[in-house]
């Protein structure tokens, strides 16, 4: 039986209150040049290029060369037939990413450093300066570029994981309640003050216990989802996941 305090708990909606964008989607529609796959990799190119930028400074770029790079890159990337390279060993958008950047640097960089930024192309709006003042708080100068690039990528899908899931907790208007569960979100059993939460929220201590476990098994489930988003296929999700809580174990 339900205690009363598990009673009490408004049940969390799992219907995300965004938009869904998935790697498999665009994959699935780039021979026919659909314009949901359009929309859906600018989407996931606006999520994820944190981490390539990051990727370019630790190259040894300069900060201008990086904006440049990082700008012109994404206008070349929605603009042309980018997609052609990916084969499924390199399916994950982690790694499309990583070398097409590769690729660009190499073929395009020279050609487009004589033109307006980007060639011509329209480009992506990226606020260059705060990935900047990121990167210079957060560069450890032990790392290689692609070990910076999955450090970030793999922050970058936390964020993204913790930004959905406040969309949630707003949504079913709870805003106040995640704010105040979220901090020990990631702290062990033993290190949870939940008679302290439960006097914060004007609760009990067994409906505090009841609303951290409900929040870690959400996090749990949205940040597969996340991580699933970037993926051609459910058969990679395990090992993509692994690799990414192994990243994160690292920092």
């Amino acid at each position: 039986m339900a205690s009363p305090e598990s009673e009490k708990q408004t049940v969390m909606p799992h219907q995300p209150v965004f938009v869904t964008t998935r790697w498999s989607v665009v994959l699935a529609a780039r021979a026919a040049g659909s314009p949901d796959s359009a929309r859906a990799l600018e989407t996931l190119c606006r999520t994820y290029w944190y981490p390539l930028y990051a990727h370019v400074r630790g190259a040894g770029h300069s900060l201008h060369d990086a904006q440049d790079l990082t700008q012109s890159f994404f206008a070349v990337l929605l603009a042309k037939d980018y997609l052609r390279v990916v084969t499924p060993e390199k399916g994950r958008f982690r790694t499309f990413l990583r070398m097409a950047m590769k690729r660009f640097l190499v073929n395009e960089w020279d050609r487009l450093r004589s033109q307006k930024r980007g060639g011509g192309l329209a480009p992506l709006p990226l606020d260059t300066t705060l990935a900047e003042e990121r990167f210079l708080e957060e560069r450890p100068g032990t790392l290689g570029p692609d070990s910076i690039y999955d450090r970030r990528w793999a922050l970058t899908l936390l964020a993204e994981a913790m930004s959905r899931l406040a969309q949630e907790y707003a949504a079913a208007g709870k805003a106040g309640e995640f704010a105040r569960l979220k901090p020990h979100l990631t702290a062990g059993h033993g290190e949870i003050p939940y008679a302290a939460i439960a006097a914060a929220g004007g609760t009990t201590e067994g409906a505090a216990r009841v609303a951290i476990h409900r929040l870690r098994k959400r996090f749990r489930e949205v940040f597969r989802a996340v991580i699933a988003d970037t993926v051609a296929a459910p058969e990679e999700l395990e090992e993509e996941l692994r690799h990414v809580v192994q990243v994160l174990g690292n920092i």
